[in-house]
């Protein structure tokens, strides 16, 4: 375990990326010997509601990790990962873990990727998972 107890911020969506973000980072918490924060995004109107994104969560870790998991909306009228990046400085994360896909080789040419974003903006460290 590490002297760090700064919260493991994750942002979770639901995709598989998104849930291979939380299992990496429910792990990493657990090893940390710290809480959970789990972001999900309010900006798209179909976005899931916090109950339905916790009960969602609980389903794919399950009810006892040991690790405590709160649950934070990233409010609608900016970009994800501006977002993101603004709570992980909030909350002083020690790390904030995110899903990627694979991309071809066109799309990585393209910069604005909400993953691409995190990973060159991001205060603190960022563990970066794929599905």
């Amino acid at each position: 375990m590490s002297g760090d107890t700064r919260p493991v911020m994750v942002g979770y969506f639901d995709s598989a990326e998104g849930r291979a973000a939380l299992l990496a980072a429910v792990e990493e918490a657990g090893r940390r010997g710290t809480h959970l924060v789990a972001a999900h995004s309010t900006i798209d109107d179909d976005a899931p509601t916090g109950e339905e994104v916790a009960r969602s969560v609980t389903e794919i870790v399950g009810a006892d990790t040991g690790v405590t998991i709160e649950f934070r909306e990233v409010k609608g009228g900016r970009d994800v990962s501006e977002a993101l990046l603004e709570l992980a400085r909030q909350i002083d994360a020690s790390v904030l873990v995110i899903g990627i896909r694979r991309r071809s080789p066109v799309g990585k040419l393209i910069m604005g990727s909400t993953a691409q974003r995190i990973l060159l903006d991001a205060d603190c460290a960022v563990l970066a998972v794929k599905a």
